[in-house]
């Protein structure tokens, strides 16, 4: 294959912020089978359930300002069968009108928030206020495999829209975990680190074996160090992340140099996901060896809900989108506002303007918003 720069409508697209791969070989039948080829290797489930009314669509015209919930989660293979999920990172996707431009706007996993009342089939959820990410582990608790993670989906969509009035038009959930695979196939992922960040999960002795440097409670929190382990570091400055460092990067948020603990987390995630989307442009794209390597990976790391929309009809529809262009948002200026709550513990409230930031996604004014608010935009 002869190799040369991608034009603008054949970029990777940002569609549910899955890795959808779109060929550069110049013809458009290329250009359909690649698209063909990365959106049967996704996964699609029901995500959405009763949070949207949209009937499936076989071929369907996209138009307008879009609404994408994007959530990380963080599979460990030591979780025991139907124990409840959460939601690591959430992130609202929002493409304007235009198909040009493209918003990620974090929201705090700890946000207090009312989710309603669920019943999955297997527990009810009485409903109340709480940490947003606990709506995913209400809606999946007592189920398993797929099913848990549609109804956990659902309930934090139907959450998100009771905070904001936003009906997702689409949603994905990104598996952290499937995403060291790609960094596999891409070999390492480059990025600039914006914060010396150590690691609380990997590290290594004296003699070089890898260890765990702290010992953790089963709530997630740092019990203490442990002696004769020095901790995985990552300087501030440029990195090239082998497969598991990328891992262990992006679920750092303890002992990071800033003290921002979920904030940082949210932008090292927006971070990686973003080099990873740039790197598969710049080495998957034109490369016949990778290539079916990647597509593979990204259907065991992503399950999608297209919102009734072919995954086909979305890569074309967001053709316009650059990956490089990307903009990401931090809810409450990337500042604590926590408040301790008897039952809960340490959540985050979601300010004044917190709350115009969702409704500009509403309204697809988020441009206005972010001139407005400039250190609101994270550095990327």
């Amino acid at each position: 294959m002869r190799k040369r720069r991608s034009p603008r409508w054949a970029r990777l697209c940002v569609a549910f912020g899955a890795l959808l791969m779109v060929a550069g070989g110049g013809s458009i039948i290329a250009l359909q089978a690649t698209v063909s080829a990365a959106t049967k290797s996704i996964k699609q489930e029901n995500l959405l359930g009763s949070s949207t009314t949209v009937e499936t669509e076989k071929h369907a015209s996209v138009t307008g300002a879009k609404n994408i919930l994007l959530v990380g989660i963080d599979q460990r293979a030591s979780a025991k069968p139907g124990e409840p999920t959460r939601s690591d990172s959430i992130i609202l996707l929002h493409i304007g009108a235009d198909h040009k431009s493209a918003y990620l706007i974090s929201l705090p996993r700890d946000s207090y928030v009312p989710i309603p009342a669920y019943d999955n089939g297997a527990q009810k959820y009485a409903g109340g206020k709480n940490k947003i990410n606990a709506a995913f582990a209400y809606g999946s608790r007592g189920l398993t495999g797929n099913s848990a993670l549609s109804h956990g989906f659902e309930l934090l969509s139907l959450t998100i829209k009771k905070l904001t009035g936003i009906t997702p038009d689409a949603g994905a959930i990104i598996d952290f975990e499937g995403f060291q695979q790609i960094v596999n196939v891409l070999g390492k992922v480059c990025m600039y680190v914006d914060e010396d960040t150590t690691s609380i999960h990997i590290g290594h002795t004296a003699d070089g074996k890898q260890a765990g440097p702290y010992d953790i409670n089963p709530d997630g929190t740092l019990n203490h160090k442990i002696k004769g382990v020095t901790p995985n570091f990552y300087a501030k400055g440029n990195h090239c992340f082998t497969p598991t460092e990328a891992l262990d990067f992006v679920r750092q948020r303890d002992l990071l140099a800033n003290n921002d603990f979920d904030y940082g987390r949210q932008r090292h995630q927006q971070q990686f996901l973003k080099a990873v989307v740039q790197q598969t442009v710049k080495d998957g794209l034109n490369s016949p060896t990778k290539l079916p390597g990647l597509l593979s990976a990204i259907g065991k790391a992503v399950t999608v809900d297209s919102g009734g929309i072919s995954l086909e009809d979305w890569v074309f529809a967001m053709r316009g989108v650059d990956p490089n262009d990307l903009v990401t948002l931090k809810t409450n200026d990337g500042k604590f506002n926590s408040e301790s709550i008897p039952g809960v513990g340490s959540v985050q409230l979601l300010s004044d303007d917190s709350l115009k930031l969702l409704q500009a996604a509403k309204n697809d004014t988020v441009a206005q918003f972010a001139e407005s608010h400039p250190s609101w935009v994270a550095a990327t």
